[in-house]
């Protein structure tokens, strides 16, 4: 598809159920991002960075409230660290991008694909005694993975933005305490602020992070059908902590190794925002991580525009405790206004001309319905503040309702392939844990396991493909 030029026609071409084409358009229409002069990189644009500075606002603020600091690491990583831990370097190497080779160096070092490794060499010499833990650090940087698959912007690409917490800790108990803790945190994250359900579980050992003990999921499916990763939660175990020889001294004075942790969530959340709330004309976007989160549209003409203006000055002052934009272009018409901030996701538009004044009011128009209503100016601010909770709300029931809609039950092999070919949802099914099934199955259907349901029951019945013992519950999906 050509890439589409900034002046073309306002408004969509594409309809969002033609979904890989709409969201192509959506992203360049709406100025979140263009693409880069490097093949599979984007620059994000002013409007996607801002969503994604309020996600690390809030974010941040969580972790910090739980003893997390931030510190950063540097982006060149030794290949011989890569190496230390043989699962991790394995399951990471077809993505790896290294550097050149220069004269003084000794070796050659990779672009950061994860920070495991050139944490965990800081980590050695910083760590003594049972007093230095636990150890909580998180880093907002950016990644490298050279992708050789189809890139996509925000889904899928070969440089993005991310954060990784890694913690140290004294038991197993307490480092799987940090990752459920911050399981919680993103799913609080992605539901309350992002209006995104998720599932969350346990990967399979197939799925799991590369050298991970268990890694922890949260899955969201989006409108296409396929499912997406919002974030893991790693327990890493000791494995990296004995590759890198992280150990402590106990209180009873015993040296042991210690328990790592990492968990991440990325700019994918800006992707999983468009595809899962956007509609025919554009981006929706939840108020709570708006950068925008209510424009003011004066109407006027040149007779009566000094007048309109000061009165829409005067309403955005009283709309002060949320983010607000006057739009006083001269070039635009009111019409072209409305479009454009409909297509850029605006949550609330507020209209206000000669005949609104008169009256007192200013009409409000929701975003996600379309619903306009005229209100007073002397309660506009309880109004506005009450339909943005309106909005957020709907849109994570609206998003909730899709989720539980197309979750199927799968009884039988036959039934798995027309739910994953036909109804393109995902499929619930029992399972026998055996890697080679989930192998068998991924080649016959495309559907990967997405996640393992929790649960202290033991599982009744036959694995969906092979008829074996099943021994988990699992999610399965076609996936990005």
């Amino acid at each position: 598809m050509a890439k589409i030029n900034e002046k073309d026609e306002q408004g969509l071409k594409y309809k969002k159920s033609q979904c890989s084409d709409w969201y192509t358009e959506v992203v360049q229409k709406t100025e979140l991002a263009d693409y880069a002069a490097i093949a599979g990189c984007i620059v994000f644009r002013p409007y996607s960075y801002a969503i994604w500075e309020k996600i690390r606002e809030i974010f941040d603020k969580m972790i910090k409230e739980t003893g997390h600091e931030n510190a950063y690491f540097p982006l060149f990583i030794p290949e011989r660290f890569l190496k230390k831990e043989a699962d991790h370097f394995s399951g990471f190497i077809p993505e790896v991008a290294f550097i050149e080779k220069k004269e003084d160096d000794s070796e050659r070092y990779a672009l950061r694909p994860t920070s495991e490794t050139i944490i965990y060499d800081s980590y050695a010499k910083w760590i003594r005694s049972w007093r230095d833990l636990p150890l909580l650090l998180n880093q907002w940087c950016n990644i490298v993975r050279w992708e050789v698959k189809a890139t996509r912007p925000f889904l899928r690409t070969r440089e993005f933005l991310w954060q990784e917490g890694h913690t140290v800790h004294i038991s197993e108990e307490e480092a799987e305490k940090e990752v459920t803790s911050i399981l919680s945190m993103y799913v609080d994250l992605i539901q309350n602020y992002l209006a995104i359900p998720v599932l969350t579980g346990k990967k399979t050992e197939t799925e799991k992070f590369a050298g991970a003990l268990r890694t922890y999921t949260l899955e969201s499916l989006m409108p296409d059908g396929k499912a997406l990763q919002m974030g893991t939660s790693h327990n890493l175990g000791q494995n990296f902590a004995i590759a890198f020889n992280i150990n402590f001294v106990d209180k009873n004075m015993k040296e042991k190794y210690a328990w790592t942790t990492s968990w991440g969530i990325s700019t994918r959340l800006i992707g999983a925002l468009i595809m899962m709330h956007g509609d025919d004309k554009g981006l929706i976007l939840p108020p709570k991580i708006a950068p925008i989160q209510a424009v003011i549209v004066p109407i006027y003409k040149s007779k009566n525009k000094k007048e309109i203006l000061k009165a829409a000055t005067k309403l955005k002052k009283k709309l002060g405790n949320f983010s607000v934009k006057i739009d006083d272009r001269d070039y635009c018409t009111p019409g072209w206004k409305f479009n454009e901030w409909e297509m850029k996701g605006v949550p609330l538009r507020i209209e206000i001309g000669p005949k609104d004044i008169k009256q007192q009011q200013a009409i409000l128009v929701r975003r996600d319905t379309g619903e306009k209503e005229a209100v007073k100016l002397s309660i506009i601010k309880k109004i506005a503040i009450m339909k943005l909770e309106q909005i957020q709300n709907n849109l994570f029931k609206r998003a909730k309702k899709f989720l539980d809609s197309n979750i199927y039950e799968a009884t039988n092999f036959k039934s798995f392939e027309d739910i994953i070919k036909k109804k393109k949802g995902m499929a619930k099914a029992k399972w026998c844990g055996e890697s080679k099934c989930e192998e068998e199955i991924k080649d016959k259907t495309g559907a990967t396991t997405r996640l393992i349901i929790s649960g202290k029951k033991r599982v009744a019945g036959k694995c969906v493909h092979c008829s074996k013992k099943a021994k988990e519950t699992v999610y399965f999906a076609k996936a990005y």
